[in-house]
């Protein structure tokens, strides 16, 4: 059953926007940290392992997400990790010298942020309608991807100008100022299961969810190459390629990343029932990875840097959208397990935001930008393609759940 609260709580929008705290933690990780690490004259092919690293947690905290559901309340949890994630920030970015301590560091921080993330996520799916979760899954991408681009917009500015305590200090009370909006929102109270039992019950439920098949094909969806647009997160560390400067990088890859995702975004609200969501992803990752391949026939110049940073972040809002979409589909209704379940689809969809790094960085090692282009576009189209006729011959369109 919804939450029933007597007294005004916060409006969808803005419950959306605390997702935000994901966001910054991941815009510091994906460009402010690259950007940081090439003005030290660290190695492309370097940063791309540890960037790489430090994105893990994506793809493997869903085996601690059982806790999330058990002993206290989701917005316990989310503020708890919240500021865990925002200690592990803070003494890395003490520690810019060190670049093995900041990767671990950064790695342990993105850990909490995801826990943080799939916190949040069930609590919104306990408390939000289900004729609204489209548009809660819009908010909530915003959330994710404007923070991004907030923070990479000013993370690298603050760390070059101010001294680095100073820094370090703005730059956490920034990520932990989202968690105000909580006291407005209804917190639903725990089920008060011992630990252990809900991890039995998890790894129960994991092998039923498995069992159906339009679940499964949306887990082999997100792990495949689609529509993840990983080099949104690579061209951070490329701006020399572009002859762009360390300040134009910086102002682009923020500019970029927020204005692009966030028209990304809302582009959703005018796609969303023009086909079944799992389609629609694999139509976006298709569209996407040709617009790749199209750049390595434009000349190396800060206004096609501008360009790629722009319209790869409207596909990839666009994409995660879609997909967190699929996930609170695929949650349902009354799932007393709605954090786990969240971070377990979520889960699969950071799978190739990780290994697509290692992969751009061969591709560029191979042949420099062009062969980053090359491989990520290509293995996106090839992947949306083969992924599409999977769709159609296992899910027939009737068969699909539809977008609400």
């Amino acid at each position: 059953m919804r939450a029933h609260v007597d007294r005004p709580v916060a409006p969808l929008w803005m419950m959306g926007l605390t997702n935000s705290v994901y966001g910054m933690f991941a815009g510091i990780i994906l460009i402010a940290i690259p950007e940081i690490l090439s003005a030290r004259h660290v190695p492309e092919t370097t940063i791309a392992g540890m960037t790489a690293l430090m994105v893990s947690p994506g793809f493997w905290t869903f085996l601690a997400s059982p806790v999330l559901d058990v002993r206290f309340s989701r917005r316990w949890y989310a503020a708890t990790t919240a500021s865990f994630a925002a200690l592990c920030l803070l003494v890395a970015l003490l520690n810019l010298d060190r670049p093995l301590l900041i990767q671990w560091l950064l790695c342990a921080g993105f850990f909490f942020a995801n826990l943080y993330t799939s916190a949040l996520g069930g609590w919104l799916s306990t408390i939000t309608a289900a004729d609204k979760e489209n548009t809660l899954s819009t908010w909530v991408t915003i959330g994710n991807v404007g923070g991004t681009g907030a923070m990479a917009l000013v993370a690298g500015e603050l760390i070059r100008t101010l001294s680095p305590i100073a820094a370090a200090l703005l730059l956490v009370c920034l990520l932990l100022l989202p968690l105000a909006v909580f006291a407005f929102m209804p917190a639903p109270g725990p089920d008060r299961r011992l630990a252990a039992e809900s991890f039995g019950q998890f790894f129960g439920d994991v092998l039923g969810l498995l069992r159906k098949r339009e679940v499964l094909i949306a887990v082999v969806l997100f792990v495949a190459p689609a529509g993840t647009f990983s080099l949104t997160n690579f061209l951070a560390g490329l701006g020399d390629d572009f002859h762009a400067s360390a300040h134009l990088t910086s102002v682009v890859g923020g500019s970029g990343v927020l204005i692009g995702s966030v028209v990304g975004c809302f582009l959703f609200r005018t796609v969303d029932r023009l086909m079944p969501l799992r389609r629609l992803y694999l139509a976006i990752g298709a569209a996407g990875s040709l617009f790749t391949l199209a750049l390595m026939l434009l000349p190396r110049t800060p206004p096609v840097f501008a360009l790629a940073f722009i319209v790869e972040n409207v596909f990839q809002g666009l994409a995660i959208t879609t997909s967190i979409a699929v996930t609170f589909e695929t949650i349902g209704r009354n799932n007393p397990l709605a954090a786990t379940t969240y971070c377990l689809v979520n889960s699969a969809y950071s799978v190739p935001i990780s290994y697509m790094l290692i992969v751009d960085g061969a591709g560029y090692a191979a042949n420099g930008v062009a062969g980053s282009f090359a491989i990520d576009g290509g293995l996106g189209l090839m992947a949306s393609v083969l992924l599409m006729v999977l769709v159609r011959r296992v899910m027939p369109r009737n068969a699909q759940p539809a977008s609400a």
